[in-house]
């Protein structure tokens, strides 16, 4: 039974990664529509980008035409840049009737490659309804996988909802229910229930459900940790239940040893973790707390088995973003990858894994790799090399934190098998 489980929330799991991030789901239009009783001037004004009220939501910061075409518009956003400065965009703006209708596409931008926005086009239409305007969105665009797409829906959800409040009340209101604190505990408790039936529905089960969530939690902050060192200004980490956490920097990244820095840090975090509970549990058990020492050797375990399972060397993993920018060579990046995961199923062997599971594990790692390679948000500009000595740096440091999350992983099985 825990064998039919343990491979229906990998498949669920394999699924859902498929569908989020690699299925062709090829051009697709977001449309909403949203009654706002307000005057038609007043809403035209907020959402022409040249408009009065452009800056009602605080997106643009200034807005000019490029002097050699009257199409193009230079927008200045809040968004940080590489650099720290707020990120220009040039957009052209088409079919423009004054007070009904526009449409606005990207040519360039100063964050991301070009190619990025070129099937990108949205429309604003605007209509008339007693007592107020009819406003409609549309954001049309080519989306490898769901949570893009996802992702843009409710992005144009809440921005009429935000316009609706602002057009009619004269105030804006920041932020969102999705990205509050509070919010984010919820479904961190959510995603521990839904993994209690995993684990078995007894108290044990939901205590492993609840140290596994925090096993994750941990591991996110690590990566937020390492955003603000890297002098980020604004993080925060986002729950998606069953599939964990994601933690968000407040700008992208400047070089390839921010990227591995980052990347590394989730579970070198964790490795300071591991060694912690292991001698916590280690004394527990010398003062006869029995259950304490369970505990927190199923925490050194939990963690051990998520963090070297992310520093596996699949494309989106942990491990995958680190070898990717301390190899400066494929065949060097090759050899380190089969290294590296080589080393992943010596340690599941070595904790009393099944050669066919192990073999299983193995399958399922080139599978995600091969589905989420290449799907990366091309920047700009090339990022900026990374010397020699922090490669040796980083490599250090990944092969410290693997060695530590493999022992921890070995020792948690010898004492709760």
């Amino acid at each position: 039974m825990t064998l039919l489980v343990s491979a229906l929330l990998v498949a669920l799991n394999i699924g859902l990664i498929f569908l989020l991030i690699a299925a062709p789901v090829g051009v697709r239009t977001i449309r909403m529509t949203r009654f706002i009783a307000a005057d038609r001037d007043r809403v035209w004004n907020a959402l022409w980008p040249l408009g009065a009220h452009a800056s009602w939501s605080g997106e643009y910061l200034a807005a000019r035409r490029v002097p050699d075409d009257a199409g193009l518009v230079r927008l200045q956003l809040r968004w940080e840049g590489r650099d720290g400065q707020p990120i220009e965009r040039t957009v052209r703006l088409e079919e423009a009737v004054q007070g009904k209708r526009f449409a606005m596409s990207v040519v360039d931008d100063t964050s991301l490659d070009p190619s990025f926005w070129s099937n990108y086009r949205e429309t604003t239409d605007l209509a008339v309804k007693d007592g107020g305007v009819l406003v409609t969105l549309s954001r049309t665009d080519r989306y490898r996988g769901l949570a893009f797409l996802i992702f843009r829906y409710f992005a144009v959800r809440r921005e009429l909802g935000k316009l609706k409040i602002w057009s009619e009340t004269g105030k804006y209101r920041a932020g969102g229910l999705f990205e509050h604190p509070a919010s984010q505990v919820g479904f961190a408790v959510l995603s521990a229930f839904l993994l209690w039936p995993l684990f078995g529905l007894t108290v044990g089960g939901l205590a492993l459900a609840f140290v596994l969530t925090t096993v994750v939690a941990l591991h996110e902050l690590g990566h937020m940790a390492a955003f603000r060192l890297m002098g980020h200004r604004k993080v925060r980490m986002i729950f998606i239940p069953l599939l964990g956490g994601i933690a968000i920097g407040g700008r992208p990244y400047d070089s390839r040893f921010e990227v591995a820095f980052v990347a590394l840090m989730g579970a070198g975090f964790s490795a300071f973790v591991v060694p912690l509970a292991i001698v916590s549990s280690k004394y527990a058990e010398g003062a006869g707390w029995g259950l304490a020492a369970a505990l927190l050797a199923s925490l050194a375990g939990c963690a051990a088995l998520f963090n070297i399972a992310n520093l596996v060397p699949v494309w989106k993993f942990d491990g995958g973003q680190v070898l990717r920018q301390i190899c400066p060579s494929p065949p060097l990046l090759a050899l380190s990858s089969f290294l590296l995961l080589g080393g992943f199923l010596v340690v599941g062997s070595w904790a009393g894994m099944q050669p066919w599971f192990l073999i299983c594990i193995g399958a399922v790692f080139a599978i995600l790799s091969l589905m989420t390679a290449g799907g990366g948000v091309k920047p700009r500009f090339e990022l900026k090399p990374i010397s020699v000595f922090d490669r040796v740096a980083i490599g250090a440091a990944l092969l410290a934190s693997f060695i530590i999350h493999g022992y921890g992983l070995i020792w948690a099985v010898s004492k709760i098998v």
